[in-house]
């Protein structure tokens, strides 16, 4: 019997303030030093707090920087692929310098501290190459590290505040993902990440790999995207819609991964994995090109990486292939299914997303009607 899940590191991070030290903080929050964050470094922020990037407990120190880009380890030799940092300007807080106390604000508002313990360069390049295996500017990954500011913040941080969340019926942190798999008598459970409606492969993924765990933990991922994604209201909705009406009600939750998509491959297939363990998975979905773009990585490089990650602690599910098979009727694999041919429809992601586009649905055997339809109603479906 597989023993509920450890966070990763062995301890599940909580740096949340408590209500005396909130009150202290926005107190003294007008005399400190400020730095007003976006939504994504808001959501760093929440994600460092809740655990979800456990057992991280701030941002990046340089140690662990060079660490993780020389080793995919962290100093004290925890699996880390991609670095998670904060990146000021030196004329945005000239005055800085480790043991300070930095403040952050959302929207003007006090939000959460940051004790500083470490201030140092990086190398674009080299954090770029290590991370995305490639310098071409074209790869979003790398334009967001090129503009970045050249200075990195490190220390830990305490969380005084939440980013309101624009789905807060899925918003659930790891304390309460680990109650309710507890609640529900799951043991196993197995993770799904995606940044897209379902169509109907992605669908027989998640129930085949339900068949070997107790419970499956769809995961969306939800945050800045870049343009011609799917937007985050429509990937909540069709998911909705597909466990309302194809999913046992007791085996399947959704709840949102609040981060922004890096773009990744491989390295952001173990980062995405440490994540689910930390929300309490056993199990992991790993498909053909996860978070993958362009032509950056071949189609199964985010599965191969998980053999250099023997103590990653949480199982990976390869799943290689997957299509409709019109001659047995129904969604199968190489490995079940003996035909050929035109009698196989692959799954698509772009003749999927070019029917949409046109306002067609893609067809009932590549997408449920009902998802098509909630696709198809939206007034603006892909990110602009």
């Amino acid at each position: 019997m597989v023993m509920r899940q450890r966070a990763h590191g062995g301890r599940l991070i909580d740096r949340v303030m408590s209500p005396a030290d909130r009150e202290r903080f926005l107190a003294e929050a007008a005399d400190l030093p400020t730095f007003e964050v976006d939504g994504t470094m808001a959501q760093d922020l929440a994600n460092i707090a809740h655990g979800v990037y456990s057992p991280l407990e701030g941002f990046m120190v340089r140690d662990d920087f060079l660490s993780i880009l020389d080793h995919n380890r962290t100093v004290k030799d925890v699996p880390w692929t991609i670095p998670i940092v904060l990146d000021l300007q030196p004329e945005v807080l000239p005055d800085l310098s480790p043991g300070d106390r930095l403040a952050f604000t959302y929207q003007g508002k006090p939000m959460a501290a940051l004790d500083i313990d470490d201030i140092y360069g990086f190398d674009a390049d080299e954090y770029a190459s290590t991370v995305f295996d490639t310098t071409d500017g074209s790869h979003p990954g790398v334009a967001k590290v090129r503009s970045m500011g050249d200075r990195l913040v490190g220390g830990p941080i305490m969380l005084a505040d939440e980013m309101p969340s624009p789905f807060p019926d899925y918003t659930l942190w790891p304390i309460e993902t680990r109650v309710l798999f507890k609640e529900k008598g799951w043991r196993t459970i197995v993770a799904f990440q995606t940044r897209n409606p379902p169509h109907l492969g992605h669908e027989y993924v998640q129930k085949a790999a339900r068949t070997v765990t107790d419970g499956l933990y769809i995961n969306p991922s939800i945050g800045k995207k870049k343009k011609g994604d799917f937007t985050d209201d429509v990937i909540i909705h069709t998911y909705q819609e597909l466990i309302e009406n194809y999913y046992l009600r007791d085996r399947a939750v959704m709840g949102l991964l609040q981060a922004e998509m890096k773009y990744g491959g491989p390295k952001e297939a173990i980062l995405h994995a440490i994540m689910r363990k930390n929300f309490g998975c056993t199990h992991f979905i790993v498909g053909r090109d996860h978070a993958g773009v362009g032509d950056f990585y071949t189609p199964f490089a985010a599965q191969d990486i998980f053999s250099e990650f023997p103590d990653l602690g949480i199982v990976p599910l390869f799943f290689k292939s997957f299509f409709y098979c019109k001659r047995c009727g129904s969604i199968a694999n190489e490995k079940i299914c003996p035909h050929e041919g035109e009698d196989i429809v692959n799954f698509s992601g772009s003749k999927i997303r070019g029917r949409l586009v046109e306002g067609l649905p893609p067809g009932e055997d590549m997408m449920r009607p009902e998802v098509s339809r909630i696709i198809l109603d939206a007034d603006t479906p892909f990110v602009e």
